[in-house]
């Protein structure tokens, strides 16, 4: 894995790479939490997955799961008292962010959890425990956005191969986008399906009887 991170770094991800998934975990786990690795946990993915093609599904879990618990450890510090922390990471763009978070809930949580690196994607985590999303919201989001995220990545390599890692390392943006696209047209279906009841369930619920209106006094 050819990314430039300082000496002590590059020990924690040859440490974590001769772990297998319960170093893909730690990776993951730091990187969203109180270090940055990156792209160092996709390529990981892809050197085990690689390596061992049926434990694909298990490494890309691993990943998820330490991204998921990184994130929500950064919220909940947050959320004890991270807004300087925030306005000091967001600069000119904290106005922006705080509309994003505040305003899009789920969505723009989900949004900001794929797109690609450089985004500043701790920023919107800081941001979600800052202003108060809600837990469920925050957790739901960031756990769809990793696990396609990385069982997304984990078929790539298994799929390509070697050619997998090279695609993902000057591809990142194509890869992003068609995973942002996916998962707004099953977020778009589902919110649909929910909107539209089906009409037997319909026909069987009582009709609505609006309440009588009071005599004129």
């Amino acid at each position: 894995m050819q990314v430039n991170l300082s000496g002590w770094k590059q020990k924690i991800v040859a440490f974590a790479g001769g772990l297998g998934a319960p170093g893909l975990f730690l990776i993951s786990f730091l990187d969203s939490s109180v270090l940055t690795f990156p792209v160092i946990n996709d390529l990981l993915l892809i050197e085990l997955s690689i390596q061992r093609p049926a434990r694909m599904p298990l490494y890309a879990l691993m990943a998820a799961l330490g991204s998921i618990l990184g994130c929500v450890l950064l919220f909940f510090i947050a959320e004890k008292g991270g807004e300087a922390l925030f306005h000091k990471h967001a600069g000119h763009r904290a106005q922006a962010i705080h509309n994003w978070v505040v305003h899009n809930g789920f969505g723009g949580m989900l949004i900001a959890a794929l797109l690609p690196p450089p985004t500043p994607f701790k920023v919107f985590v800081i941001a979600a425990g800052v202003f108060e999303v809600p837990l469920a919201s925050f957790a739901s989001a960031i756990t769809l956005a990793r696990a396609v995220r990385y069982f997304g990545i984990g078929y790539l390599a298994i799929r390509y191969g070697e050619g997998a890692r090279t695609y993902v390392q000057h591809h990142w943006v194509q890869v992003t986008l068609i995973a942002v696209a996916l998962v707004l047209v099953s977020y778009v279906l589902s919110r649909l399906l929910l909107r539209h009841r089906h009409p037997a369930i319909a026909a069987r619920e009582p009709p609505q009887v609006p309440p009588p209106t009071p005599p004129n006094a």
